[in-house]
């Protein structure tokens, strides 16, 4: 499952904020500024993280989310299943600039099995830089540009077929 998730989530086409095709149950879910985490647990008893794939990457390897970070000769490469009850709800995938690990940043290189958003909005000096929302076939996704104590790093979602997102009204 995780390779086909996963495939669809490189094959996002990034849409502006302004497009027709987003409803406004949708776009209420795509630009949520607080954590996902923290929106999920409102439709389940308990979410947890399935890890896919955590390490330093190449460039090369993280090249269109590079385009979208300072350069760096690696990235730190995160990919994990968001689940809600044991169902996955979400794929995530989290690119860091080898730079950005550096002080009380270095944490994100050992969060296992616990979810990002619980980290970063612990943090007082989280920003965020841009929600750009995105679709592939009938699912839903977005990118975030979120930054640390002004350090950045790059977030993308996509929203699987048992999400809350695709409830009633959406």
């Amino acid at each position: 499952m995780s390779d086909k998730v996963l495939a669809q989530l490189y094959a996002l086409e990034w849409l502006p904020v302004s497009s027709p095709l987003l409803s406004p149950p949708i776009s209420d879910w795509l630009m949520e500024e607080d954590s996902m985490t923290k929106r999920f647990e409102r439709h389940c008893g308990e979410v947890t993280v399935t890890l896919i794939r955590e390490g330093f990457v190449t460039a090369e390897t993280v090249a269109t989310e590079a385009a979208l970070l300072p350069e760096s000769p690696r990235y730190w490469l995160r990919e994990i299943l968001l689940c809600g009850d044991g169902v996955p709800w979400l794929v995530g995938r989290t690119v860091v600039p080898e730079s950005t690990l550096n002080g009380p940043e270095a944490l994100l290189q050992s969060l296992g099995t616990r979810p990002l958003g619980r980290y970063l909005f612990a943090s007082s000096s989280l920003t965020r830089d841009f929600i750009e929302p995105g679709r592939i076939d009938a699912l839903w996704g977005r990118r975030s540009r979120l930054r640390l104590s002004g350090k950045p790093l790059l977030l993308t979602e996509l929203f699987l077929p048992p999400s809350p997102l695709y409830g009633k009204g959406a």
